[in-house]
């Protein structure tokens, strides 16, 4: 006799299905797995052999097989010991499957009988809505990530005896239903209110443009004015997260097994802030079993690369793609695997490598060949992709001392999400949703300038001699500076306000 079950497995963030056909026959005892198993689905023969004792049934003495197809897809992960354990109790007649329609089963083992979390559950979730299936059984930890899609009939089990007597219909178990709306689970992301920053009015203008339309940028300054802490400021800037990015997100993070709220959504926008020691995967993602990177958990929200000269050079380099992009694409042997990475990029430097390049205070012990090699540790083809480049100078005492405060994050928020409203119905009929996703299509339709303007772009272009693609990037941030003051067409004072924020493009002279 042969049970097929079915269960699911995880690739990249997606979930493809896989048949667990368990058969015992007569012969020597012996429990094989086949069907390119990874070492974590080898070593379940002991968890599932433990767990069925443990659960009052009887381990065969015989021959037992089990295939998970396709066959020729390598699977990983625990996630198959419940639909194995089930398989071998079937096909010993000690349970049958009476439970009509087919069920998606995923599960970690313990020894005990009971039944761990798993990863990925909210991409099973989405296969069986897509699937049509009957639904899906999971563990009671996963119930609440796999209730937050829609449409989807979420059995909650904890041990291997409860999953048997449901699917025997010997038991009725309530599908999970998630209490009140979804969007009670969304929590304010203003942690570090933006009133906190004395003074820097040039950086804070910068930070709320970079939130209106996307925008990456890179501020460099001495230390202690202030650069990390507006970094930390900034998700409070930026709009909540909707329902579909907040899924969008936690789908990432379920595959990445990276825990989140107890509620299981990810109800706030990332802020990932990785130090310089990081290694390219760790940072873009991939490995032998490919998994998602920083730049894949910071989607729909802020990646914040603080002393961004430390990182290696090769790390930063990998960045390229990604926010050209706004995904990364990693290749193995098993396939092709692509992480969504939409974020924006907060990066902070010092000016030089003693940090006092330019301070009026404290005078800078460095050369000019020391400096140039600082600062080429950011390629130009990596400096083009980051949309702006602000100074943040040295505090005065008067500023340092003072008590007024500058305005809130919830002020600047409420013009931010204005001004993505615009963009929203702006780019309503195309596939991007704010004004740094802009092709070359996109800024000739949307960027409406007349002659004077233009040739004021273009000679400021020609003067620093900029990229083609500081061209794009000066012209979207020109947009975005017309869409915070509610103007349809941009004028020569956008042009020229967008100029101040490519300092990096205009050469350093150093005495």
């Amino acid at each position: 006799m042969i049970a097929r079950i079915s269960s699911a497995s995880l690739f990249g963030i997606d979930a493809m299905p896989v048949d667990v056909e368990a058969h015992v026959s007569s012969g020597l005892p012996n429990f094989s797995i086949v069907g390119l198993p990874d070492a974590a689905i080898r070593e379940s023969r002991e968890r599932v052999k433990a767990g069925i004792l443990n659960a009052e049934f009887e381990f065969p003495k015989r021959r037992i097989i089990v295939n998970l197809a396709p066959a020729d897809v390598k699977k990983e992960g625990p996630a198959f010991d419940l639909p194995i354990a089930i398989g071998v109790l079937a096909t010993t007649r000690q349970m049958s499957i009476r439970r009509p329609g087919r069920y998606v089963i995923v599960g970690e083992l313990a020894l005990d009988g009971s039944i761990r979390r798993v990863a990925g559950v909210l991409a099973f979730a989405i296969l069986v809505r897509d699937q049509g299936l009957a639904g899906l059984i999971v563990p009671r930890e996963n119930a609440a990530e796999a209730a937050l899609v829609s449409g989807v009939t979420v059995i909650p089990v904890a041990t291997l005896y409860e999953c048997a007597s449901f699917l025997s219909c010997e038991a009725e178990i309530t599908p999970y239903v998630r209490e009140g709306s979804a969007d009670s689970d969304f929590i304010d992301t203003i942690q570090r209110d933006i009133s906190e920053v004395r003074g820097q009015q040039v950086a804070r203008r910068a930070l709320e443009i970079a939130a209106a339309g996307g925008h990456n940028l890179l501020m460099f300054g001495p230390p202690g004015s202030g650069k990390t802490m507006m970094a930390e400021a900034f998700p409070g800037l930026l709009p909540r997260l909707t329902l579909e990015e907040a899924i969008e997100t936690t789908r990432i993070y379920s595959a990445a097994r990276t825990s989140v709220t107890a509620t299981a959504l990810v109800g706030a926008r990332p802020f990932r802030s990785p130090h310089h020691t990081i290694s390219d995967i760790g940072l873009i993602g991939g490995g032998t079993v490919p998994s998602p990177g920083e730049i894949s958990l910071s989607h729909n929200g802020v990646l914040f690369l603080d002393e961004v000269n430390e990182f290696q050079k090769r790390v930063l380099e990998g960045l390229r793609q990604p926010l050209e992009n706004g995904h990364v694409t990693i290749s193995r042997a098993a396939g092709i695997v692509r992480y969504p990475s939409e974020f924006i990029l907060l990066a902070a430097m010092n000016p030089c490598p003693c940090g006092y390049l330019g301070d009026p205070i404290v005078d800078c012990s460095c050369t000019p060949q020391e400096i140039r090699r600082y600062r080429t540790r950011i390629s130009g083809p990596l400096r083009d992709r980051i949309d702006m480049h602000v100074e943040v100078a040295r505090l005065s005492r008067a500023q340092l001392t003072s008590d007024s405060a500058g305005e809130s994050s919830e002020i600047v928020r409420e013009r931010v999400a204005r001004a993505r409203a615009v963009q929203g119905e702006r780019f309503a009929a195309v596939n991007i949703k704010v004004n740094a996703r802009m092709r070359n299509k996109h800024l000739a339709k949307f960027c409406e300038m007349d002659e004077h303007t233009k040739d004021f772009l273009g000679h400021a272009v020609d003067r620093f001699a900029m990229s083609g693609r500081a061209y794009s990037k000066i012209t979207a941030i020109a947009r975005t500076i017309a869409d915070l003051s509610g103007q349809r067409d941009i004028s020569i004072d956008h042009i020229a306000e967008a100029l101040q924020y490519r300092s990096l493009d205009r050469e350093i002279k150093v005495l």
